[in-house]
C-alpha cells in the first residue's frame, strides 16, 4: 500500500510537471505571438507613412477622379509640392478630398495631408453648385483655396501655411451681397483678429463702416479645419457680444 501511494504521488508530480512546462511554453508562444503581430502592426504603420508615389495622380483610387489641382513649393524645401482636390466619379454630392502631396528629391511624391472638411459642399440638396468657379494654388509657401459666388453663398477665400511641421489655416475672407448692405469679413485666426466691413446700399452716398474685433487665437489644423463653419462661429461670436 505504502508502494502504492508513492507511485501515485510521482505520477501526480510528472502530470503537474508535464502540464506547467505546457503552459509555460504556450504562454512562450502567445508571448512571441503577440510580439510578431505588434512588430508586423508596427512595420505596416512605418511602411504607410513612409510610402511614396511616382505620380500624384497614383494615390487616386478609381472611385475618385482629380477636380483641381495646383503646384508650388508648399513646405519651402525647393521642391514643387502638389495639392489635389478629388471628388467620387458616381456621386457629385458626395463630399470631396483635399490631398498635399510633398515632393521628395528623387522626383517622388509622398502623401502628408489629407482633409475631407476644407472643401464646403459642390451642391446643395437641390442641385445647384454653391459655388462658381473655384480656384486653388500655391503660392509663396502658401496654400489659396478661393471659392466665388455672387449668389446667397458670396465669396470665401482661405490660406493655409506650414508651420512647425503642420499646415496651418493662416487666414479668411468673406465677401456677401444682401439686400441692402454689402459685407466683408477678414479673420486672422493666429492673431485672434476680425475686420468687419460694410456698406450700406439703401442710401444714396452709400456709407461704409470698418470695425475690428479681438478673438481668442485659434490654430486650425488643415486636417481638420472647415473655414465655412470657422467663419460662421467667428461671426457668430461678434454679432452676440
Amino acid at each position: 500500500m505504502k508502494n502504492f501511494i508513492i507511485v501515485l504521488l510521482s505520477s501526480l508530480f510528472i502530470v503537474y510537471s508535464c502540464n506547467k512546462d505546457k503552459q509555460t511554453t504556450d504562454s512562450k508562444k502567445s508571448n512571441t505571438s503577440k510580439a510578431i503581430q505588434k512588430e508586423s502592426a508596427r512595420s505596416k504603420t512605418q511602411q504607410k507613412a513612409s510610402e511614396t508615389r511616382k505620380e500624384p495622380s497614383d494615390f487616386v483610387s478609381n472611385e475618385y477622379e482629380i477636380q483641381y489641382d495646383a503646384e508650388g513649393d508648399l513646405n519651402q524645401d525647393g521642391l514643387a509640392d502638389m495639392a489635389l482636390v478629388l471628388r467620387k466619379k458616381t456621386d457629385t454630392l458626395a463630399q470631396r478630398k483635399m490631398l498635399v502631396l510633398l515632393k521628395n528629391p528623387d522626383k517622388t511624391y509622398r502623401l502628408d495631408k489629407i482633409s475631407e472638411t476644407v472643401l464646403p459642399d459642390e451642391y446643395n440638396e437641390y442641385g445647384y453648385k454653391m459655388h462658381d468657379p473655384e480656384d486653388i494654388s500655391i503660392e509663396k509657401g502658401v496654400l489659396n483655396i478661393k471659392l466665388y459666388d455672387i449668389g446667397p453663398y458670396g465669396n470665401q477665400f482661405s490660406t493655409f501655411k506650414y508651420i512647425n511641421g503642420n499646415l496651418i489655416l493662416t487666414y479668411i475672407e468673406t465677401y456677401n451681397m444682401g439686400a441692402g448692405s454689402h459685407s466683408a469679413l477678414y479673420y486672422e485666426p493666429l492673431k485672434g483678429k476680425i475686420v468687419e466691413e460694410s456698406i450700406n446700399t439703401m442710401k444714396e452716398d452709400m456709407p461704409a463702416s470698418t470695425e475690428t474685433f479681438k478673438v481668442k487665437k485659434e490654430s486650425f489644423l488643415f486636417e481638420k479645419a472647415s473655414p465655412d463653419d470657422i467663419i460662421r462661429k467667428v461671426y457668430d461670436s461678434i454679432t452676440h457680444e
